[in-house]
């Protein structure tokens, strides 16, 4: 007989989300519902009425970590609606915009999953923090990473975090040439630590692969070879950078794309049966608590020709590359090999850039209301903004952000695994929970889901 087991919240990502999982007598999990408990942001809604200009900048606020790719994405949807080409000096900052953000990005979480990792050759497990050799160097080399990532940002952009530069349109300025060489001479400081922590990363993952157990909890969990497999579908509309309904051949489709509710996908009312006080941290739920992941999740579920779709660095290799390794594992083995591209597309944009050259395009029409969208490549994968653009205001805006995609993949993913290891699974999609709960979503009767998350 199934017992219910609730990880909540789950740990070592931005946001704040759950695991609500029916497993066997042996615990392995034969269903898994993995769901947002963010509260509602509401971007879309504050959209409305706003200007165009404005908007990329309210998208931007959803998250502190991807604001780049929100960014890009919103102001590119206004771009597409509204029918505005920009320049190609303009593309280029963005594209090295684009890159710096997946260079601090990825290397941000590898320090979230590295404490589930194994220092090869030994059962300890890696703590980023320590003082000691050899963890110390590749925590500081991924802190240098991340600076390079951020301050080729904030030049580029205006701001590392939430930048200014960007504008519908193209940029408002061009950067300097001291500047340029300034973001040449930091991606080519970063090379040769990129590489090394690619290497790093991919041997730590590998070893891990091999590994028949982890301890979580004090207990060994038996790791099976497949772990986080799944048969779901792939989506991903550039090897770098993205795509939009202004391109002759786009990388998306807004056709495919369908969008249920979550009565619709979660389980319905639960009770926990199984507890385990000494799961991390704190334990799991207490038995006897109900769950309802259908009334409890706050986001729609987006599917991509009928089915879930997984996007991010795997799908990118998978489409573009002939990528094919499954798993938890060979997900975060291909988010490590997009590294090195990161950077040499920074040298190779800055190398093309013309400092002297316009990056605003010289006529920017209001708006007569078409859609518009743009799907951006950003480091958790295909972040997907429709816009409709009238005289300059926005009337409708959305945003597919790559955790809503991946939801539901993940949730196929738990499928087999014990439940213990659900969240090493989880984390390997790096998800970043806040993007994927801005929707408020309604029934037929225009009744709202979930209202107490809104009380």
């Amino acid at each position: 007989m199934s017992k219910v087991v609730e990880v909540s919240p789950t740990t070592r990502h931005e946001g704040h989300s759950k695991l609500v999982l029916k497993v066997n007598d042996d615990g392995i999990i034969e269903r898994g519902d993995w769901l947002s408990i963010t509260p509602v942001r509401g971007i879309e809604k504050l959209a409305i009425g706003k200007t165009m200009e404005q908007v990329p900048k309210i998208a931007s606020r959803v998250c502190g970590i991807c604001p780049i790719a929100h960014t890009l994405a919103a102001t590119e949807a206004m771009e597409a609606s509204i029918g505005c080409e920009i320049p190609e000096d303009a593309f280029l900052l963005r594209l090295m915009l684009q890159c710096a953000n997946r260079l601090h990005s990825h290397a941000l979480h590898n320090i979230l999953t590295l404490p589930d990792m194994y220092i090869p050759g030994t059962d300890t497990k890696i703590n980023p923090f320590t003082p000691e050799e050899p963890v110390r160097s590749v925590a500081k080399r991924i802190q240098t990473l991340r600076m390079v990532g951020q301050t080729i940002g904030e030049i580029v952009g205006g701001e590392a975090v939430h930048p200014s530069n960007p504008r519908v349109g193209g940029m408002y300025k061009n950067i300097t040439p001291r500047a340029r060489a300034k973001v040449i001479d930091l991606a080519k400081m970063a090379l040769p630590l990129a590489r090394e922590q690619m290497e790093f990363m991919i041997a730590v993952l590998r070893n891990y692969q091999k590994r028949d157990w982890a301890e979580v909890g004090g207990k060994e969990i038996p790791i099976p070879k497949d772990l986080g497999y799944h048969n779901q579908g792939y989506m991903a509309a550039d090897p770098v950078y993205g795509s939009s309904s202004l391109d002759e051949t786009p990388g998306w489709f807004p056709e495919r794309w369908t969008e249920v509710r979550p009565w619709d996908w979660y389980m319905g009312e639960e009770e926990i049966t199984l507890e385990d006080p000494s799961y991390p941290v704190g334990g799991t739920t207490k038995a006897g608590t109900k769950a309802w992941p259908q009334m409890e999740a706050c986001t729609g579920v987006p599917l991509y020709d009928g089915q879930p779709v997984e996007v991010g660095p795997r799908a990118r290799l998978v489409q573009f590359k002939n990528y094919d390794e499954k798993g938890a594992i060979g997900l975060q083995i291909a988010r490590q090999m997009e590294y090195m591209d990161s950077v040499y597309k920074i040298i190779e944009a800055a190398d093309a850039l013309d400092c002297s050259a316009s990056v605003l395009a010289d006529v920017i029409p209001q708006g007569d209301g078409s859609v518009g969208w743009a799907a951006n490549e950003a480091p958790r994968g295909c972040d997907v903004h429709l816009a409709k653009v009238r005289n300059g205001k926005v009337e409708y805006f959305s945003m597919l952000v790559p955790t809503t995609w991946n939801f539901p993949t993940c949730s196929r993913a738990l499928t087999g695994a014990p439940w213990q290891l659900a969240e090493v699974v989880m984390r390997a999609y790096d998800p970043c929970v806040s993007c994927a709960t801005h929707m408020i979503v309604v029934d037929e009767d225009r009744r709202l889901v979930a209202e107490k998350l809104l009380e």
